[in-house]
C-alpha cells in the first residue's frame, strides 16, 4: 500500500519513521509522496511541493494529511477523497467542523475517511467509543484532552512553579507551541470534545461558536497552592452530557479529590471517560500526543483499511438540541472585582478570596464569567467535584 504524507512536521516524519523501520504489518507499506511547501529544499526522494502529482498518481491509494490548520487542509482532504484516495488525518481543528463533508465525500467515492490520531493521540479513543456505541448509548463524556495544558498544571502542582515559568518550560521541551493559545485556552479541547460529541450523538455540531470555554491562562500558584491544601487537584476538562433530545459541552477548569484518576494524570497524559448504559464508565488512558503515539494512530487506521476493517458508520444527521442549562455545578471564582451581586441567583459565599457560586447551570456560569472578565481581565474560574447534576 503506498502512501502519500501532506506536510513533514511533527506528525509526517512520525509515520515517515514508522513506516520506514517496516516492522510486522507495516512491511507492506511504503512512503510513495512527500508533499512540502513550495521552495523548500527536497532533503528526500520522495518529496514534492506538487499537490496535483499525488492526487493524479494512481499507485498512491492512501493520503495521510499532516498540514494542521483549516486550509489548505480542507481542499487537499476534499480532492484526495475525490480522487478515490483513503485519507487519514490527525488534524482534529478541521474535522471539528468538517467531519461531515468528509464522511460523506468518501462514502460517495468508495473510499475510506479515518481519524484516529485526531482525539488522544497515540490512545485508542476514537475506536473505543465506536465500539461502545455498537452496543450502548454514550449518555456522557469527560476527560483530559490536552497534554500541554495536563504538563503546566501537573508542573504547577507538583513544584508551586508559576503559570508563566512552567509555560516557557513546556515550550522548550516540545510540549507546548510558541503560540499556545489553543491549548491554555482550551480551543484545541473545544475542538476534540466536539468531534466526540459529533461520532457518541451522531450529531453534526454547527454551533461552535456557542461552546462555553474558560481556560487556564489566569491560573495561579497561589490557586493551585489552595486546592492543594482542601486536597484537590485542578485539570482542565471537556466534558458532554445527553439526555433526551439535549445535549451540553463545555471546557472548563476543574476541580478533582487527590484520590482521583484524574488528579493522577501526570504530565502530558490524557484520560478520557464515557458512559454507556451498560458498559458503565470507561476510562482511557494514555499519551495524548507526541511524535510516535500520533503517528502509531495514523498507521493502525491505515492497516485497518488494508485489512478491510470497517469503523462505525455514522451520519451524523441526528437532531439534538444544544441545551447550556442542561447541566448545574458549584464553582470558585477569583477576582479583584466586587462580582456578588452578579451571581446573587445562586447563592454566594465566599471563600477566603474566593467566591463560591452553588447549584448554576453551566452555560449561565460562562455566560457571567465573560462580564466579569470585562472589568478584571486576571479573574479564574474552577468548577467543584460532584457538583454537576443533570437539571
Amino acid at each position: 500500500m503506498n502512501i502519500a504524507i501532506l506536510g513533514f512536521g511533527t506528525v509526517g516524519k512520525g509515520v515517515y519513521e514508522i513506516v520506514k523501520k517496516a516492522n510486522g504489518q507495516t512491511r507492506n507499506l511504503s512512503v510513495s509522496h512527500i508533499l512540502i511547501r513550495k521552495n523548500k529544499e527536497r532533503v528526500l526522494p520522495e518529496m514534492t511541493d506538487n499537490i496535483e502529482e499525488i492526487l493524479n498518481d494512481k499507485n498512491t491509494d492512501v493520503v495521510v494529511e499532516a498540514i494542521g490548520g483549516i486550509e489548505p487542509a480542507h481542499e487537499y482532504i476534499l480532492s484526495a477523497l475525490e480522487h478515490g484516495k483513503h485519507v487519514i488525518t490527525a488534524n482534529k481543528a478541521v474535522i471539528a467542523v468538517y467531519l461531515k463533508e468528509f464522511t460523506d465525500a468518501a462514502e460517495q467515492n468508495n473510499v475510506k475517511f479515518y481519524f484516529e490520531a485526531s482525539v488522544g493521540g497515540g490512545i485508542p479513543w476514537i475506536q473505543g467509543l465506536e465500539k461502545a456505541l455498537r452496543i450502548d448509548r454514550v449518555n456522557s463524556i469527560q476527560g483530559i484532552f490536552n497534554g500541554t495544558s495536563n504538563f503546566i498544571l501537573d508542573q504547577m502542582s507538583r513544584r508551586g512553579g508559576s503559570f508563566v515559568d512552567v509555560l516557557k518550560e513546556a515550550q522548550k521541551l516540545g510540549y507546548a507551541e510558541a503560540d499556545p493559545s489553543a491549548d491554555i485556552d482550551g480551543i484545541d479541547v473545544a475542538n476534540k470534545l466536539c468531534i466526540s460529541c459529533d461520532i457518541a450523538y451522531n450529531i453534526d455540531i454547527k454551533n461552535r461558536k456557542a461552546l462555553p470555554i474558560f481556560g487556564i491562562r489566569n491560573i495561579t500558584a497561589k490557586d493551585v497552592e489552595y486546592f492543594a491544601k482542601k486536597g484537590l487537584s485542578v485539570k482542565l476538562i471537556g466534558r458532554t452530557h445527553q439526555k433526551g433530545n439535549k445535549f451540553d459541552y463545555v471546557v472548563e477548569p476543574s476541580l478533582f479529590v487527590n484520590h482521583s484518576l484524574e488528579a493522577n494524570t501526570p504530565d502530558n497524559y490524557n484520560l478520557i471517560s464515557l458512559n454507556g448504559d451498560t458498559i458503565g464508565k470507561l476510562d482511557f488512558f494514555g499519551q495524548g500526543a507526541g511524535m510516535l503515539p500520533t503517528a502509531n494512530a495514523v498507521i493502525q487506521d491505515i492497516l485497518d483499511i488494508q485489512e478491510e476493517k470497517e469503523h462505525l458508520k455514522r451520519e451524523f444527521n441526528k437532531k439534538l438540541e444544544y441545551c447550556p442549562q442542561l447541566t448545574k455545578g458549584d464553582y470558585l471564582v477569583r477576582s479583584k472585582a466586587d462580582i456578588a451581586d452578579l451571581f446573587k441567583d445562586f447563592a454566594p459565599t465566599y471563600e477566603g478570596k474566593y467566591l463560591a457560586v452553588h447549584s448554576i447551570p453551566v452555560g449561565e456560569m460562562h455566560k457571567i464569567m465573560r462580564q466579569v472578565l470585562k472589568v478584571d481581565s486576571s479573574a479564574f474560574m474552577v468548577s467543584l467535584p460532584n457538583g454537576e447534576a443533570v437539571a
